[in-house]
């Protein structure tokens, strides 16, 4: 059963053994089936390919550090090992690569949303303003030429790019939504699909091009911290006092202000902050009062708005999300709710998002290279110093 302890469970060698990763997200998926119905294919008598064999077996390519093509996987397949306890049966390449055209990404979406609300907060109070923050943005993954659903640039050469936008929690380092879109899909047009009543929100300048959405978000009772852009017209209505905490956070101005250069397109009154950083003014707005949110905090959260680079990096490079191994818009939509849920596997059962060193320490033991007590040491060494740092 899926487990929501608050350290990271302890492994074993025959969790490892078992793969324990695929085997919960299994369990996690037959759950999701029973809200999210499955086409009338996958039940057809003929078929010999299940769609939680096509998906454990999609999940393996991103967890093993060999396997990492279809033909790859259907070799796999044919393993003892993998029948036993990844798929039910061997797969085929046709089969395999015809799967995504019948899978509707919605049912991983079903396991992705109650698997991120399963990590654990981290002690303590919550974080400024007593609100939970996420973190929005988005990332181009190329595509192949031949993915022309993705095109969307003609500029020198043609350009084909599948986006992933994303909200991150703040508090957990870890996704809590996604959205996969063709690389040309506006960010802020997905962020519209995101946002929920009671959410905070820190973003980059992208997001506030659009005054006519801070509208939208103060109606929708969602809290925001988002840059504007540097020729941004301000209109200063009130100037606020710093204390010296704020200047600590290199806070050099505070005012209400209305956004926009003519009356009739003017922004509602909202709050500015303006931060020095060692190459440039920063300019933040928000919805919320001094008296809620310091002009320190927010400083605080932009600066803190790079954990979503890091992840997204996290994603690309060690989770090694660049081959697809799928090129429809489902399938590039699976290929990428299925590494945030990887990500979101490793997390629970390591207790943060992995290092480079630790994910090379687990994919090492997976080949044999190192023993289980290797393991075990390097990951509580890792452990111990992520937190010195």
């Amino acid at each position: 059963m899926a487990r929501t302890a608050a350290a990271p469970l302890p492994w074993t060698e025959r969790d490892f053994s078992r793969w324990r990763l695929v085997r919960d997200f299994q369990w996690r998926l037959a759950q999701a089936r029973r809200t999210v119905r499955l086409p009338p294919t996958w039940s057809h008598p003929e078929r010999l390919l299940q769609a939680a064999d096509y998906l454990s077996l999609f999940l393996l390519s991103l967890l093993h550090p060999v396997v990492r093509t279809m033909r790859g996987l259907g070799a796999a397949s044919r393993r003892r090992r993998v029948p036993q306890q990844v798929c039910s049966r061997p797969v085929s390449l046709g089969s395999f690569s015809e799967a995504q055209a019948v899978l509707d990404p919605a049912l991983l979406i079903e396991v992705f949303t109650p698997l991120s609300r399963e990590l654990p907060r981290p002690p303590g109070p919550a974080g400024p303003a007593g609100r939970s923050w996420l973190i929005q943005d988005s990332r181009l993954f190329d595509a192949l030429p031949r993915m022309y659903w993705a095109l969307w640039r003609r500029q020198g050469r043609a350009q084909s790019q599948v986006r992933l936008h994303l909200s991150l929690d703040l508090a957990q380092n870890a996704p809590a939504r996604a959205r996969v879109t063709p690389g040309k899909g506006c960010e802020r047009a997905a962020w519209r699909t995101q946002w929920q009543r009671g959410d905070s929100y820190v973003g980059d300048r992208y997001y506030g091009e659009d005054y006519r959405c801070f509208e939208e978000l103060e109606e929708g009772g969602v809290a925001f911290v988002v840059r504007l852009r540097d020729d941004a017209v301000i209109q200063v209505e009130e100037e606020l006092p710093l204390s010296e905490a704020d200047r600590q956070a290199k806070v050099i101005r505070s005012a209400w202000v209305r956004l926009g250069r003519k009356a009739r397109c003017r922004s509602r009154r909202l709050r500015v902050v303006w931060v020095q950083t060692a190459t440039e003014v920063l300019r933040l707005v928000t919805n919320l009062g001094p008296e809620e949110l310091s002009a320190g905090d927010v400083a605080w959260l932009y600066q803190h708005r790079w954990q979503i680079e890091l992840f997204f990096r996290w994603v690309k490079c060690i989770l090694g999300c660049r081959h697809w191994l799928a090129e429809s818009p489902q399938g590039a939509a699976i290929e990428l709710y299925l590494a945030l849920i990887a990500a979101l596997l490793l997390q629970l059962y390591t207790g943060q998002a992995p290092t480079r060193r630790m994910m090379e320490l687990i994919q090492f033991y997976l080949l044999g290279v190192a023993s289980l007590d290797e393991l075990e040491q390097g990951l509580e060494a890792e452990r111990a110093r992520r937190k010195k740092s």
